[in-house]
Order: C-alpha cells, then structure tokens, then sequence
C-alpha cells in the first residue's frame, strides 16, 4: 500500500463515530466482502475482466456499475486541479468500487482504471439495488460504506470542481450552496484572502470580471454560472423522458416532498421528485432541529434531508435538482408539469410540496444587499462570513431562534428584532431559555429595521423602536426570517388558492375520507406541507403529511 493510499485510509476512519454534513459516518469506507457474501454476489451480476490500463468508468459517466474486486486491484482517480489525475485510493480483491452515486445514478466523479490484469462482479443498477434489498448483511455494509466514502469526499473536497471568487459575492454564496445542498464536494478558493485563487485565474486565462468561475476536472471553466448549467456540467440533474408517464410526481424535496417519496417509492410508485435548488426546502437552511423525534442532541435541517434522499433514492425514487416547475397543466390526463427550460413531465397523480420562503423586508435597497449580507439562511456556510463581528437576526419564530444560537457561535454578538413585545408567543419555551442565558445575545422587543446602509455590501443596521430611539448598529451580515409566503405562484389558474396564496385542501372531490385531507380542487392532486393551506408549520407536521398523503395517492391510482 502507497502512503498516498495509506494517507486516504487512515484519513477516512478518523471520522467513523461522527457525522459530516447528514451523512452518518459510521461503518468503514474499504470494507472487504466475506467469500459467502462474495458467492452470493455472484448471483446478481456477472464476472467480467479488465486489461491493465483499461478504464472501468470515468469521471462524468451516469448509471456506473458497481464492481466488487475478485482479481487484480482497480485504482480510483481524481482531478488533480491541473488536468491530471491523481490517486486516491486501490481497491483489492473482496473489495468494491463506488459512492452515493450508486444510488442516484448520477455522474460519477472520479475514473477508476484496472492498474493490472483484474477480475470482477459487474452490477449494472438495477442489479446493485436487488442486491441491496435482498441481501440484507451485504446491502448495509455497502450503503454504510458508499455514505462514509461521500462524507469523505465532503470532508476533503475530493472530486470535485474549484470555485473560485469573493465571499462579498451573492454569485459565489449561490454556487456554494447549491453545491453544498446537493451533497457535491467542492474547493473553494477565495480571492480576497486566498493567493492560490490569482494563480488559477492566470492559469485558466479567466476573466475578473466574470467571477466566480467553477472550474472542472481541473480543464474546462464556467463563467458565473447558473445552478443549472451546474447541475448539467456535473450530472447532477436527473434526465427525463416527456413520453414517460409516471404514477407520482413529487413538487419539491422539503421534508414534506422527500417523506411523500420514500413513502411512494417504497410502496412501488414509480417516482419522480423535482427540485428547484436542493433537498431541505425551508428547512435545510436551518442549523439545528432539537425538537424533532428521535434526535436527542438535534440535527441539521440539511442532515435530515440528505438522510431522507439517500432513503428515497434506494427505493427507487429520481431526483431532478435543478429542475424547476413553472406551470401546471390540469386540463387533460395524465397531467403535464411544465419545467423552468421547456421541458414537461407527466403524471397520474401530483404531490405539491413546494413549502414557503421567507418574506422579505418592506426597506429600501433590499435587493443590492441580498447575498451580500442580508441571507435568508444561517448554515455553516454563512457562518463563516461572521467571525468577530455584530450580527443582526429579524424574526421571532423557531427559525430565527435557532439561527441566532448558531450564529452566537461564530459572532461576536446576535441582535434579534422583533416586532412584538415578548417572544413567548411565537418561539418554543427550549429557545428562549437558551436565549435568555446567552450573554452574547440581545433580543430588542418592539423594533423593526428603518434602513440598510453600505456601498457594495451590507455595512450596517438602523432600526427604531416603537418609543421612537432609533440605533444604528455596524453589522455586515443580516438574517431575515419573518413571515412564511407560499412557493405557488406556478399554480396560479389551475388549483384553488386560499386568500394567503396557499393551497386549499379538503372534500373538493367525492372520494374516501382518506383522500379528502389533502386533495387539491383538481382529482388526483394533493397537497402536503408548509404549501398547504392551514398546515402546521412545522418539519414533523410535513413529514407526517408527506407519508400519509400516499394511501391516499394509491385509492386514487387504483380508479385510474
């Protein structure tokens, strides 16, 4: 074994008892097959032989084999930032290639090339999956396996793109959070702070002027580029056929949309989920969820939505981020979900799970600063633009809570605004304690922002009081996590919509009593989530509502 690969070992089980980024870091990375799981193995796929040299699959490729080692040894390569390959790890025999991508069938990103004569066991997908399910002992050392690989991969940036460009940029916190959101391992060298970042410029004859760039495999360059010319650069977006017409079709991979497809899928819904940015929704840009069963210590609303993919992605589900719906046509049968770039996709039945945002500021010059200091989401991403210095959160709900107790962490100071007297009427009781103890947090009642001051960035708060005193407070990073305004405008015409813009549920339609609950005014289309019309606000309501909405589903696929 080269110290490289000794390096990349040893490395990957110092994190075996934690968790990095919702991947559960338990198991080992590099197990090795036991010969009775080996000969059972060999029921599912079927042995084939590599010269020395020869390419297994490369970076980019979609729907990769899984390969378990017999003979031989199989060296897993990636980008070395400088259109080269370097090592990463060798597989031996009793041993397998792969990671998560296993799962979604995505591009892989690394190559993996027989480094001798080598004989293996080639499970395309659909293989693999029968494996996992079937095989019990087998399926949960290799899915524990693929998961740590991925959270390795996370932890070092490893086979993944560059970017490169300014934390001052809302570009550069867009591309990071789209990348980070979909579990994609990346570099980021920032070019304010970082004298790397002028070398990959002049190396790639980039333009200053149209940072950030992503720069992939080390040879080709995006000039600020959109999530979805990401998400197809990188394979990250799932294909769809328009003639295909599938028994549900998931709007929106919040909590609510992800529970709706483990849920569908795993009952034999053949499942498509679309996604405009990432899985998490709302809730993905919160820090720490610490009411939610089953977690003690809390997770990360991420965590629980990066866990929720892999679960739904295993039982069959397609994920397409990127993927934004902009029309539903409710006029003929199946339905039509018309996509952001022209595209459509069909259904038998629809599970709208689009959630809300939050709503913004009534203050002026709003716009110039979103991105570059007023945020609507506190992950460890904008954590780290707020180190030794004065942060300001307005709201005072959950959300605004737990994101001033992580923020507290990284800041020098938390002011939280809110408009009401107290916070007992919007906040959990866990939360205002752990407010209230914080000596490095300050709650002003009463108050809301009158202005936002700076040139390019945001530079400094002012706010009033209702007495009239007003402050000014420097703080070059603002939260803004007031109010919930539904993610529906792309339904406008179609469904019924409440005064609020959310969707009405409810007997639209002679059914069961089952189906009632979250049909929509069209048959066949149902509702669950912070989208629906008098839902609670809360993950677990959607995730409930997301599970239970498939009996439903299947009483209506069952007349249809």
């Amino acid at each position: 074994m080269t110290e490289v690969q000794k390096s990349v070992r040893d490395d990957s089980k110092k994190s075996e008892n934690d968790e990095f980024d919702g991947y559960p870091d338990q198991g080992k990375p590099y197990p090795t097959l036991t010969p009775d799981m080996i000969s059972r193995a060999h029921l599912y796929g079927v042995t084939t032989e590599f010269d020395t040299g020869e390419f297994l699959f490369r970076v980019g490729d979609r729907e990769v084999n899984l390969f378990i080692i017999l003979e031989g040894a199989v060296d897993i390569l990636e980008s070395d930032g400088h259109g080269g390959d370097s090592l990463f790890v060798t597989h031996h025999p009793g041993e397998f290639t792969g990671e998560l991508d296993q799962f979604s069938g995505r591009a892989v990103l690394v190559c993996a090339k027989a480094s001798m004569p080598t004989k293996v066991i080639s499970l395309d997908r659909t293989a693999f999956n029968s494996l996992v399910r079937c095989e019990h002992d087998i399926g949960e050392l290799i899915m524990r396996s693929l998961i740590v690989r991925r959270a390795g991969m996370l932890r070092d940036a490893a086979g993944g793109p560059i970017v490169v460009g300014s934390l001052k940029s809302a570009d550069t916190l867009r591309i990071q959070s789209f990348l980070a959101r979909n579990g994609y391992p990346y570099r980021f060298l920032d070019t304010d702070l970082d004298p790397e970042a002028a070398e990959s410029l002049k190396h790639f004859h980039a333009d200053t002027k149209l940072l950030p760039i992503v720069i992939l495999d080390g040879r080709s360059v995006l000039d600020c580029p959109s999530n979805r010319e990401i998400a197809e650069q990188l394979g990250l977006t799932e294909n769809t056929d328009p003639h295909h017409v599938f028994d549900v079709v998931v709007v929106g991979a919040g909590p609510a949309g992800l529970a709706a497809a483990v849920y569908a899928s795993s009952e034999g819904l053949d499942t498509l989920v679309l996604e405009a940015f990432g899985p998490g929704g709302q809730a993905g840009s919160s820090s720490r969820i610490e009411n939610y069963l089953g977690f003690p210590m809390g997770i990360s609303g991420q965590a629980l939505a990066t866990r929720a993919q892999v679960q739904a992605q295993r039982f069959g589900s397609r994920l397409a981020v990127a993927r934004k719906a902009s029309k539903l046509d409710c006029d003929s049968f199946p339905y039509k979900i018309y996509l952001e770039d022209g595209d459509f996709v069909q259904a038998k039945a629809i599970v709208i799970a689009t959630g809300a945002h939050y709503r913004k500021l009534d203050v002026a010059d709003l716009a110039k600063f979103e991105g570059q200091g007023v945020h609507y989401a506190a992950t460890s991403l904008e954590g780290r633009l707020c180190g030794d210095t004065e942060v300001v959160v307005i709201g005072g709900g959950n959300s605004a809570g737990q994101a001033s107790l992580f923020l507290a962490r990284h800041a020098r100071h938390v002011h939280i605004l809110v408009r009401r007297d107290n916070l007992e009427e919007t906040m959990s009781e866990y939360l205002i304690q752990r407010i209230t103890d914080s000596r490095d947090i300050t709650v002003h009642t009463e108050t809301q922002v009158t202005a936002l001051i700076g040139e390019t960035s945001l530079e400094a708060v002012r706010w009033r009081h209702t007495s009239g005193e007003e402050t000014e407070q420097i703080a070059p990073n603002l939260f803004s996590m007031i109010g919930a305004v539904p993610n529906a405008d792309w339904l406008d015409g179609c469904v019924e919509l409440d005064e609020h813009g959310f969707v009405k549920t409810g007997p639209f339609w002679e059914e069961s009593p089952s189906v009632s609950q979250f049909a929509c005014s069209i048959p066949g289309v149902f509702a669950v989530g912070d989208v629906r019309s008098q839902s609670v606000k809360r993950v677990a309501s959607g995730v409930g509502e997301g599970s239970v909405v498939v009996h439903a589903i299947h009483d209506w696929l069952a007349r249809h």
